[in-house]
């Protein structure tokens, strides 16, 4: 039974899309197109019969097919106007929108409809009674975009019928706008806080702009030349030793995300759920580090280049460029592989993907054998790879465990030890 309401409901597809086809090309309706046909093959039943009463019911009905196209194809002096909209929005962010439809003079019985996609909110078509003399039409709606990307809304258009609906035509009275969808963000931390080099504590071989961190690490022994502001007297009184305190390892100021946007990698179906996972959290900590004043890079893919982002409208063009990516064929080593040849060590790389196999860990080792600081984020899900947790421990990153229907917050706090800080 519902292998057979699969199939009508897909040949009741087929034919709503070769009807909507013909409507665009011919402007006729379906019942216009009935009646043309059937006129085309009463003219041929005609001339085998030759019988005049059909000819002339043949030519009725193509002269009244003929007089539905032309009389709803009239343009009529009609304008429209849409109140300004933001063209930029969030995942869930509702905004209203008011259209206002005047005519120098009076109008009658037709419908404004504006197009827009069914992620952006449900479909906007209402009829119109009368317009003009004075009486505007004024209708509002609203919209909320369920998932990222880049949309068109409108155009708007007016549509005119013949009084018998035998032939339809849409006049656009607006045109379409673009609006761009940001992913949503959440307030993460993505710093870790224990190091390959920091037991006892001491600098990789690449020196830092921030040598020196802010999270509380340990105390150790004063040595000669420590700042003595930083000598724990609580701590000497109890052990009788001069104790300083040490904070965690410091980090640089340029922040390198990683997305891996394979197609094969990410769950499949439109929308893929880890690949809409990940975007999600590669905008938070796009969003966290450049609010606190850190240059944001990201990198695909399948990307040649990106320019490091700093300052008030870095995250603008960061949630910009999330907003317009889409999954490709290329594999996530690629985008490791372009991090290595160019040859830094003084970054923090945030690495957001749902593998990690063997090739990409051993160009990873390559980035944190040279001091880099490295946060590996793995979407699970049930095709994920069991081993890629134990491949990325192995090269010295901070594993973050994060699956669809989990807050990133909860996830970064407990995969870095916030949570028991």
């Amino acid at each position: 039974m519902a292998l057979r309401r699969s199939q009508g409901a897909t040949s009741n597809g087929e034919v709503a899309g070769i009807s909507a086809l013909v409507e665009r090309f011919t402007g006729l309706t379906p019942a216009g197109a009935v009646v043309l046909l059937a006129s085309l093959a009463g003219f041929g039943l005609a001339r085998l019969l030759g019988g005049q009463a059909l000819f002339l019911l043949v030519y009725a009905g193509l002269l009244l097919v003929a007089a539905a196209a032309v009389t709803s194809r009239r343009k009529r002096r009609l304008a429209a106007e849409r109140s300004t909209l933001p063209t930029r929005m969030r995942v869930g962010q509702v905004a209203e929108v008011e259209l206002t439809v005047t005519a120098p003079g009076r109008l009658r019985a037709f419908v404004v409809q504006e197009h827009l996609s069914p992620l952006m909110s449900d479909p906007v078509r209402v009829p119109v009674a009368s317009v003009g003399s004075e009486q505007d039409f004024v209708h509002s709606y609203a919209v909320r975009p369920t998932l990222r990307g880049v949309y068109q809304l409108g155009p708007l258009a007016a549509e005119w019928t013949d009084p018998f609906g035998l032939a339809r035509h849409q006049q656009v009275l607006t045109e379409s706008v673009d609006v761009i969808v940001h992913p949503s963000t959440d307030a993460i931390f993505d710093r870790p806080l224990t190091r390959m080099w920091e037991d006892p504590p001491f600098r990789p071989p690449v020196s830092r702009p921030w040598p020196q961190g802010f999270e509380f690490y340990g105390m150790r022994d004063y040595v000669s030349g420590d700042d003595p502001r930083r000598i724990v007297w609580p701590a000497v009184a109890r052990t009788g030793k001069f104790l300083v305190r040490e904070s965690e390892q410091g980090i640089t100021d340029r922040v390198t995300l990683v997305i891996d946007n394979c197609e094969k990698a990410h769950s499949p179906g439109f929308p893929s759920e880890t690949f809409e996972l990940a975007v999600r959290a590669v905008a938070s900590l796009g969003a966290y580090n450049i609010k606190q004043g850190y240059a944001v890079r990201l990198i695909t893919n399948d990307a040649t280049d990106a320019r490091e982002l700093r300052g008030s409208k870095a995250r603008i063009a960061l949630l910009d460029e999330l907003a317009r990516l889409q999954l490709g064929p290329a594999a996530v080593h690629a985008a490791v592989e372009r991090v290595i040849t160019e040859r830094r060590g003084d970054t923090h790389m945030c690495l957001v993907s749902t593998a990690f196999d063997s090739r990409t860990a051993s160009r990873v080792r390559m980035l944190t054998e040279k001091g880099m600081s490295l946060v590996v984020a793995l979407v699970e899900w049930d095709e994920a790879d069991p081993n890629a947790s134990r491949r990325a421990r192995e090269v010295g990153a901070q594993v973050v465990a994060i699956s669809p229907g989990q807050q990133l917050e909860a996830a970064f706090a407990h995969g870095l030890g916030l949570a028991l800080r």
